[in-house]
C-alpha cells in the first residue's frame, strides 16, 4: 500500500487489514521519491492514495469498505 502519512484513507485503509488479519505492507510515498513516482505514473499523474497494488497486478485507488471487502470476497 502505497501511503502517506497525513491520510485519513490511509489509515483507514491500514485498520481494515488489520481487523481482517490481511498482510500488507505501506510504503510512505513522503520519504521514497521512485514509489511516488510510481504512484504517479499508476494514477496518471495524481498522487492519490492510498494506491494499493496487490499480486495479481490490479489496483485499488482511495478503496472504501465495499471495495475492499469484494477484492477479498468477504
Amino acid at each position: 500500500m502505497y501511503m502517506t502519512t497525513w491520510c485519513g484513507d490511509c489509515r483507514f485503509a491500514k485498520r481494515w487489514f488489520d481487523a481482517h488479519s490481511i498482510p500488507y505492507e505501506a510504503i510512505n510515498i513522503e520519504n521514497d521519491e521512485a514509489a511516488a513516482e510510481l504512484v504517479m505514473r499508476v494514477n496518471r499523474g495524481k498522487q492519490s492514495v492510498p494506491t494499493i497494488i496487490f499480486p495479481d497486478g490490479s489496483v485499488l485507488v482511495e478503496p472504501g469498505p465495499r471495495e475492499l471487502a469484494a477484492k477479498f470476497s468477504l
